[in-house]
């Protein structure tokens, strides 16, 4: 017989430990709802960006809880946002892959032919380019090669232009590269900027400097564009960017001696890349390095550093060979040579 006076004692009790432990976990919740107000004012604005992975916890909890409750505690994203999560994690289990029909794209490797022959030979039409991808076995449509073209973003022949890459190489060993490096120095007035003018001969990598000065006026300028012609003997052409110094004097001095400026594009020193990496270079390995006192000094570190760089120094752009390209000579013990105190350093063998 079911006697109530004899469990009531226990209904209290268990009621009780249920009431303590709602309580508790109602205030971790307020507490952890709070917790991700503040977390999401830290953000000022900003949009969360949440990986798939986080997504999908996200989706496979918010969907146990419903749109009421996410209403009240969600406080990352929406619910709207959780349930969608949800939506797409069940409908990527029931997507299989889906099996075309019809006739297979081209390949990656033919694609990245097309474009890559299009791109060395601005003259070559599709039919060219088509010969070009029989020589290497690929057998493949012009109308193909069109499509391939133009999701390229490349016109069709003649209108193509020409590359830097294509230019550089048809005329590789008669094309020089100009620029200005800045460097501050120690003077009897405070530190100044001065300005050195160097060219670089982009076939053979050698040096040549054209000045240094404080001011590069026309005048100055005119007068390094002699210095630079004498220096760079059959060269066609001199890249530059369009700094205003590459005006007036100095273009016409260059014109007047056979050789075209070529203008790189605005913002753009990767047209220029040779110049740009030797002046990482002279300043990485030289000038950075040492606190440079007057003009006097500067020239020397410079003179030096020339030096070293056109006959002591490897460069891998030509083959990690030496620019002179002189042969090892000597067969005694390895020494080891220095420029500017030991700051540029060569190995070689003694007589």
């Amino acid at each position: 017989m079911f006697h109530p006076a004899r469990i009531y004692p226990l209904h209290v009790l268990l009621a009780s430990l249920a009431g303590l432990m709602n309580q508790q976990q109602a205030r971790v919740l307020e507490y952890l709802v709070e917790e991700n107000r503040v977390l999401k004012e830290q953000l000022k604005g900003r949009r969360l960006r949440l990986t798939d992975d986080q997504r999908r916890r996200l989706a496979v909890k918010g969907v146990r809880i419903g749109r009421r409750l996410l209403l009240e505690v969600a406080t990352i994203v929406t619910p709207d946002t959780i349930l969608g999560w949800h939506r797409r994690l069940v409908a990527a289990r029931r997507t299989y892959p889906h099996q075309g029909v019809g006739r297979p794209g081209v390949m990656g490797e033919i694609r990245a032919l097309v474009v890559r022959f299009a791109q060395e030979n601005p003259g070559w039409g599709y039919c060219r380019i088509q010969g070009a991808l029989r020589n290497v076995g690929h057998r493949v449509s012009p109308s193909t090669i069109r499509n391939v073209l133009k999701k390229s973003g490349i016109k069709p022949a003649p209108g193509r232009p020409t590359t830097w890459r294509a230019f550089l190489k048809a005329h590789w060993s008669q094309i020089a590269a100009t620029d200005f490096l800045t460097i501050d120095i120690w003077t009897a007035t405070g530190l100044r900027t001065y300005y050195v003018l160097f060219a670089i001969e982009l076939k053979s990598r050698r040096v040549h400097l054209a000045g240094i000065t404080k001011h590069p006026t026309d005048w100055w300028m005119g007068h390094a564009a002699e210095r630079l012609v004498e220096a760079l003997p059959g060269k066609r052409f001199l890249i530059c960017d369009g700094d205003a110094h590459f005006r007036l004097r100095f273009k016409l001095v260059m014109e007047a001696a056979g050789i075209k400026l070529i203008k790189t594009p605005y913002q753009a020193p990767n047209a220029n890349a040779y110049a740009e990496r030797f002046i990482r270079s002279i300043k990485e390995e030289c000038l950075s390095r040492i606190i440079l006192f007057g003009e006097g000094h500067l020239r020397r570190a410079v003179d030096e550093y020339l030096a070293h760089y056109n006959t002591e120094r490897n460069h891998q752009g030509i083959g990690n060979e030496l620019i002179d390209g002189r042969e090892i000579s000597g067969s005694g013990a390895v020494e080891c040579s220095g420029r500017l105190g030991g700051l540029l350093k060569h190995n070689h063998r003694a007589a």
